[in-house]
């Protein structure tokens, strides 16, 4: 069932995402801080409202996921002025770890060891697909994004964590 859910979520993430990728491109919206922030808020809410719902708390789920988006966004923000996008990676790793320790909290199945160890896990290996997706923002095709490919790649990145 973990697997079902897990498979589900990133499905939806995805779509949530590449319908992102398809509001920056199509209204040509700059990468500034608050855009940035309503990007990762409306995208942690998504994942918010699917952690919620599994453990019978969609209103904490709901409520707590924007907070993680703009700390993970802001996360970025901060170390975007040394690292340029390479400060995506940790900012993605941090959402993971955020994430894990939400779910520990609303379905109170595993103790803080626990939910350590698979934060940790999630925030690497769902690193390590991010960052071999993270060509569709840095070495971006001519023309319009392919969103199909846009699509898949968000699955591919989401499905670890």
């Amino acid at each position: 069932m973990g697997v079902t859910h897990a498979i589900a979520a990133a499905v939806l993430l995805a779509a949530v995402m590449t319908f992102g990728d398809y509001i920056w491109s199509v209204f040509e919206v700059r990468n500034r801080m608050l855009n940035g922030i309503v990007h990762g808020a409306t995208m942690c809410l998504a994942l918010g409202v699917v952690i919620g719902w599994r453990a019978g708390r969609i209103v904490a789920g709901t409520l707590a996921g924007p907070v993680i988006g703009v700390i993970a966004a802001l996360v970025f923000y901060a170390l975007a002025p040394a690292m340029r996008y390479w400060a995506m990676l940790p900012a993605w790793m941090l959402f993971w770890i955020l994430f894990a320790f939400l779910q520990q909290r609303l379905m109170r199945a595993e103790n803080t060891a626990t939910a350590l160890r698979r934060a940790v896990a999630a925030a690497l290996l769902s690193g390590a697909a991010f960052y071999a997706i993270s060509g569709i923002w840095t070495n971006p095709r001519p023309g319009p994004p392919p969103y199909g490919v846009h699509f898949a790649s968000w699955v591919f990145a989401f499905l670890p964590g």
